[in-house]
């Protein structure tokens, strides 16, 4: 539980390496011998399982970080965390009230397999925005993870940690560095004790214009996917995949988180989407994860407009800049077709790379 903005600080308050669809440019991943033997390589997977569950929560927090101010205000809050993606993930939903006012957030938890770190983003209900990630580890009990972002429009380092761990309860502090790590300033502290009894957190959020303009996915969708292998390059060469999509509402509707999985010649692949809301532009954002990675994507910003939903954002692909469209279209109760594309021409052409025919399984919504 971190209250923490996209580029600056919440304090009062759907997820390449080629991802978008994961692993465009990604090859399965294959696992070479270096000698060194498994079992002596510590697998943190299992280190935020304390966290799951429903909590009470007392948070302090400092009204004006790094600013020599002493006031301090109390909120009291619900904390709700859930176990997705098989275990590769976490999603925390955060609802407190104080004298400061309201804020709800959502907090998304990442394994990364390869480095055995996690990654931690936040959004909150205002911006549906996802936070720079925090990342780190557990060592002896205790988990510390850090960035770097800009606060009153300077640099500094952030650091949360979870301590004080038992089976029901354990306690959060964050806290700001602007001298490279050699002081530390807590500015927000929470100490959880576990609800014997839980009680929904996040209830529906109030409906704003298209916050429902995903709702046409909820459910389960068998899909089958075409991707091209080399992208702008002039290859003309498609691999075949088919796979399952299982979506569903989560923060009360601000948000869906999508799991996709899918087999073909190349390999499993894994992916998680998570998709927020951001109720002042009416614009979603879609984030991606594979699951070699434990690691978002750049988000895609966009919105539909006459049934068809169009996305884009700007990445480094092979070492140059291009734009990315990913498109949803085709939409009726029991079918649909999304697809990416790339430009290195600044959107005057596009090239198709990924092509998605999707079947719903079921009348779940």
């Amino acid at each position: 539980m971190k209250i923490l903005g996209r580029t600056g600080i919440l304090l009062g308050l759907w997820l390449c390496v080629w991802v978008r669809w994961p692993a465009l440019a990604e090859t399965p991943a294959v696992r070479v011998d270096t000698g060194t033997p498994r079992a002596s390589m510590r697998d943190g997977q299992h280190d935020f399982d304390f966290n799951l569950g429903t909590w009470k929560t007392h948070i302090s927090r400092l009204q004006h970080p790094l600013s020599g101010s002493k006031a301090w205000v109390d909120l009291e809050g619900t904390v709700v965390v859930k176990k997705v993606w098989g275990g590769r993930a976490q999603l925390e939903e955060i609802e407190a009230d104080g004298a400061s006012g309201h804020f709800e957030s959502l907090t998304l938890f990442l394994y990364n397999p390869g480095s055995q770190q996690w990654s931690i983003s936040f959004a909150s209900s205002s911006d549906g925005a996802l936070s720079q990630p925090a990342i780190g580890e557990f060592k002896n009990g205790r988990g510390e993870f850090y960035d770097q972002e800009s606060f009153n429009g300077r640099a500094i380092l952030v650091r949360v940690v979870w301590s004080d761990i038992t089976p029901n309860s354990h306690h959060f502090e964050q806290s700001f560095s602007e001298d490279g790590g050699r002081t530390w300033e807590p500015n927000f502290a929470a100490t959880l004790t576990r609800e014997i009894q839980p009680t929904l957190a996040i209830p529906p959020a109030d409906l704003l214009p298209g916050q429902r303009d995903f709702d046409w996915q909820t459910g389960r969708w068998k899909v089958h996917m075409s991707r091209l292998q080399h992208p702008l390059t002039g290859s003309t060469t498609w691999t075949e995949l088919d796979g399952t999509v299982m979506v569903r509402r989560v923060w009360g509707g601000r948000a869906q988180l999508a799991e996709i999985t899918a087999d073909g010649p190349s390999g499993q692949l894994e992916f998680l989407s998570l998709r927020l809301f951001n109720p002042q532009s009416h614009q979603w954002s879609l984030n991606f994860a594979s699951s070699n990675s434990g690691t978002l994507s750049t988000p895609m910003v966009g919105e539909f407009r006459n049934g068809r939903g169009e996305f884009y954002d700007q990445e480094s692909f092979n070492g140059r800049m291009i734009w990315v469209r990913f498109v949803f279209a085709n939409l009726t109760g029991r079918s649909n077709r999304d697809e990416q594309a790339f430009s290195n021409d600044g959107g005057r052409t596009w090239e198709t790379n990924w092509i998605n025919e999707s079947t719903r399984t079921n009348d779940e919504k």
